[in-house]
């Protein structure tokens, strides 16, 4: 059978044991959504756990922190436990928190304690901007310059070499900061390998899973990773604002907050009012004010599903789903100039990215035929088919209607403007 046509996707499909839980999901049929690893789609599992959560509220009201089937008390620890076993850690060292960036403020605001002659801070010139504006605050209000900040340079403007990190682990450097995965090119870094290089130099390192987290495994206690934070509402559908995730190595469990609050206090000592902080000796105790109850509840109906697939499952039929998305590319889109910029290996993402210099009035071009891409400044077309809810006859779709696109040329139609949402 022809591996280009539509009936070779629909028997991919039919063999696929992920495919059940694509009608788990709030799915239009006139659109084929590509965009998960910015906003995952609604599953009626995450819309349930939300309204038993409202319910509980209407039921016990001030009670519903201790009472109901999911107790709001104890609503980030249940969280916590099963992202745990999405990252490779163990149940005290994963809590639900804040979100990304503030989680970050908290890792440094703990863990970056600069002293004479080390007081530098590692990051690279790839990373999200939200990581380094929270980097370079840090460093400020510490009283440093930009000249404690060290940005690892890109080569050729997609990938960051692991070697170049490494070359500028010296004894300035108190503090390593890194994506694990690259939210534009999708490259994995190796997390152990980078752990492993800092350690020898008495340096702590963390790293951002937003664009890993419900994709990728990781095995963060194995390596041995210092901390490490990201956002549920990528791949681990937990809704737009979800709250986020935090990891702390058991080893720093005992380390006081940088930025105290009462939810890190110990479960048995919050509720007597003292104003000398008990700290929780697990990773709770770098969480700060009260719960947002509301915005954790969907992930409680989310995060099933990864308990019952697990992640390496998940991870199998995402490299399928982007190996049958580049086979497709090379064959049907050779003509029109586009470029891969994310690995063809095993090294890269649940997503693909696409570079064409028309990429802006591509991506308006592609949601007007009903495909959902990202665009992503200067020239890329981030396409990311998730294992629970996209299909090969999703990919097979898309590549086809973009082929179409670019044969009648309809996006030049488009004003070439690159906004934030193409």
């Amino acid at each position: 059978m022809n591996i280009y046509s539509l009936a070779f996707a629909k028997e991919k499909d039919q063999q696929d044991q992920l495919a059940k839980y694509r009608k788990e999901f709030y799915l239009r049929d006139d659109l084929i959504y590509l965009d998960g690893n910015s906003l995952g789609l609604l599953s009626k599992r995450a819309e349930k756990s939300l309204h038993e959560v409202i319910q509980s509220w209407k039921e016990y009201a001030i009670d519903g922190w201790t009472e109901g089937g999911a107790p709001w008390y104890y609503m980030a620890e249940t969280i916590g436990e099963s992202l745990a076993k999405l990252v490779g850690a163990k149940k005290a060292e994963v809590i639900a928190s804040n979100s990304t960036t503030v989680n970050l403020h908290q890792i440094l605001a703990t863990f970056f304690q600069p002293k004479e002659g080390k007081n530098k801070i590692i990051a690279d010139e790839l990373n999200f901007p939200s990581d380094i504006y929270a980097i370079k605050s840090h460093l400020r209000l510490r009283g440093y310059s930009e000249e404690q900040f060290i940005s690892i340079k890109s080569r050729d403007g997609q990938f960051i070499r692991e070697e170049d990190i490494i070359a500028a682990m010296n004894e300035e450097i108190a503090l390593i900061i890194l994506p694990s995965v690259l939210y534009r090119s999708g490259q994995i870094l190796q997390m152990k390998r980078l752990v492993e290089e800092a350690h020898k130099r008495d340096i702590l390192i963390g790293f951002d899973l937003c664009h890993s987290i419900g994709a990728i495994p990781h095995s963060l206690t194995e390596w041995n990773v210092d901390f490490a934070f990201w956002c549920n509402y990528k791949h681990l559908n937990g809704g737009p604002g979800a709250v986020g995730g935090l990891y702390i190595n058991e080893c720093h469990h005992g380390t006081a907050p940088g930025l105290a609050g009462w939810f890190g206090s110990h479960k048995q000592k919050q509720f007597d009012m003292e104003h000398e902080m008990t700290v929780a000796d697990d990773a709770s105790a770098y969480q700060m004010g009260t719960p947002q109850i509301l915005s954790m509840a969907p992930l409680l109906g989310a995060l099933s599903m990864f308990d019952e697939v697990g992640i390496n499952a998940i991870r199998q039929k995402s490299l399928q789903l982007t190996d049958y998305m580049m086979d497709l590319i090379h064959n049907e889109l050779k003509p029109f100039a586009f470029q891969l910029y994310n690995r063809t290996d095993e090294s890269r993402g649940a997503h693909i990215l696409l570079g064409h210099k028309e990429a802006a009035r591509i991506c308006k071009a592609l949601k007007e035929e009903g495909v959902i891409p990202d665009f992503r400044m200067p020239d890329g077309i981030r396409l990311a088919p998730v294992s629970l809810y996209n299909s090969f006859e999703d990919v097979w779709r898309a590549i086809n209607i973009l082929k179409k696109i670019m044969e009648e040329e309809t996006y030049k139609k488009f004003e070439n403007i690159r906004g934030v949402i193409a």
